[in-house]
């Protein structure tokens, strides 16, 4: 049994900010990843999630509102082969860039840190799952690039390898809770129970996210067979 209630956690914070999650389908089928951002001013809250071939981008819902797209406007998801690779900034980029040059997911994050947002010092979070289809299978990594407790003079970079289990996940975000500022994620990412499909999977985020802080909700489900994978993008702003 897993440790945590995906629900739980997200219906009793009400600003986990950005999160990832990562696991294997109930029945053992399927890789399963989610990716949501929240906010709370107005340029924050100002996006949406727009698939292109090959990734996801962030982009503002109104262009004549956007005041500020250097931490806003990004690509959290981008595919390479059979490696997708999800993240909560611009280190997407810097991950597949690395990646496709035969570079290791650990090595590409070592050349960043966490965001220059002051007082925040917002963490970035990083996922990669592998498929290995002739098989069945797949493993997936997640990371953390965060302050020293609220301290910029030095970054700590955490990594976590997984063989999934099936309907187990782990669940990373940005944040422990709201404040002022807010209080930067720490600890392990939260071992979760997993649904069995996409739909459950959007259903328990997007219903258990705070209405008034979410933003945008991607979710890709990926058969272990090979076959086609199922996505779902929800917007607030519509």
């Amino acid at each position: 049994m897993a440790l945590y209630n995906l629900k739980t956690l997200l219906s009793e914070n009400s600003y986990p900010g950005r999160g990832i999650i990562i696991g294997k389908s109930a029945d053992g089928k399927k890789a399963m990843f989610a990716y949501f951002i929240m906010g709370r001013s107005e340029n924050s809250r100002n996006r949406i999630f727009e698939r292109f071939e090959g990734g996801m981008r962030t982009k503002a819902f109104d262009e004549s509102k956007l005041s500020d797209p250097s931490l806003i406007i990004y690509n959290p998801y981008l595919q390479l082969g059979t490696t997708d690779i999800i993240t909560n900034g611009d280190q997407t980029d810097t991950v597949y860039n690395f990646m496709k040059d035969g570079i290791s997911f650990e090595e590409a994050l070592h050349t960043r840190e966490f965001e220059p947002d002051a007082p925040n010092y917002t963490p970035r979070i990083s996922g990669v799952l592998y498929y290995g289809f002739a098989a069945n299978i797949f493993h997936y990594k997640l990371s953390i690039l965060r302050s020293n407790n609220g301290n910029p003079d030095a970054c700590q970079r955490y990594f976590y390898s997984y063989n999934p289990l099936d309907g187990i996940g782990h669940f990373i975000h940005t944040y422990k809770c709201d404040g002022n500022p807010i209080p930067s994620f720490y600890g392990e990412p939260e071992e979760i129970e997993m649904p069995n499909s996409a739909k459950e999977l959007a259903d328990i985020c997007w219903n258990n996210l705070n209405n008034d802080n979410k933003v945008s909700l991607f979710v890709r489900e990926v058969p272990l067979d090979g076959s086609e994978a199922t996505e779902i993008i929800i917007n607030k702003n519509v």
